[in-house]
């Protein structure tokens, strides 16, 4: 090897090393070590580590039901996501597109929500659904509804749909930038021949926008439900999984039962066994987006 080429070599290492020792400290070790952790019974403290196997993984499997309620909350989110936000982030991103007055303004304050802070969205989404003094109780009223006033994120019934409302309203804005771009990417020639030819609306939807359009939406979809199943900033700032488990998610379960119950051991089980049904998920929607494309 020549001088140059090892002085090559090294440079490049030296180079590189502390993106490495970082990615290496706080990423790649604490991945591998969950699945060290996750066949243990380990209390986050004490120095001895008891070795249980399979044993975390068969009780979350068996005698869990909270985790697996967890997992029905998450999954209900989504839907919510995948349906309502996801058609109200496409019905935007056209209308925008359409070249609308103020367009521009819109573009940024549809972009807004999604920017700001879960916390900070969670503590003002309190203050609106409050009981006592909420806005949208006092609106219920003003328009002759009261009768639907509640305490919504206290009300079993309630809870969990309101807080998916908080993270439909948070969230559409991701969505809508990625809608948008891709609607903006479709060939303004194709719309004009359409539209010699007598095409209305719908059917230029139908022929030209949604099927150039099928790569963005399975885009969109991957990136809701891996978010929206992760939901966590929201569900802590707005009723911390209550009341009872009712809003409950895998994430706010995983923490609860590594800081409360002091079960590092059982929750990193937790986190591998939700790391692979979300696994699953994304190969799942990696098929079937490759069978769509093919059609």
């Amino acid at each position: 090897m020549s001088y140059f080429k090892a002085r090559k070599i090294i440079g490049d290492t030296i180079f590189i090393l502390p993106a490495f020792l970082l990615f290496f400290t706080f990423s790649l070790y604490p991945f591998f070590k969950v699945f060290e952790l996750s066949a243990t019974d380990w209390d986050g403290i004490s120095r001895s580590v008891q070795w249980v196997g399979l044993a975390n993984f068969k009780d979350l499997l068996t005698e869990n039901p909270t985790f697996w309620l967890s997992m029905r909350n998450a999954f209900y989110i989504t839907f919510l996501a995948l349906t309502a936000q996801n058609l109200a982030a496409l019905f935007l991103a056209w209308l925008c597109d359409r070249d609308i007055k103020g367009g521009n303004v819109y573009r940024v304050i549809f972009y807004l929500p999604p920017v700001l802070s879960g916390i900070v969205v969670g503590l003002i989404w309190n203050w609106i659904y409050d009981g006592n003094y909420g806005l949208l109780n006092h609106f219920l009223s003003f328009i002759g509804l009261g009768d639907l006033s509640r305490a919504w994120l206290s009300n079993r019934k309630t809870a969990l749909t309101a807080v998916a409302v908080i993270h439909m309203w948070k969230g559409f804005g991701w969505g809508f930038v990625i809608l948008l771009a891709g609607l903006q990417s479709i060939p303004r020639e194709l719309y004009e021949a359409a539209r010699v030819d007598g095409a209305n609306g719908w059917v230029v939807f139908k022929n030209i926008t949604a099927p150039l359009m099928i790569p963005v939406f399975i885009l969109v979809s991957i990136l809701t439900i891996l978010g929206t199943m992760q939901i966590f900033d929201i569900i802590i700032a707005t009723t911390g999984g209550g009341p009872g488990y009712h809003t409950e998610v895998p994430i706010t379960r995983i923490v609860s039962t590594m800081i409360a119950s002091s079960q590092f051991g059982y929750a990193c089980a937790m986190g591998v066994l939700f790391g692979l049904i979300l696994l699953a998920l994304s190969m799942i929607q990696i098929q079937v987006s490759k069978r769509v494309r093919q059609v």
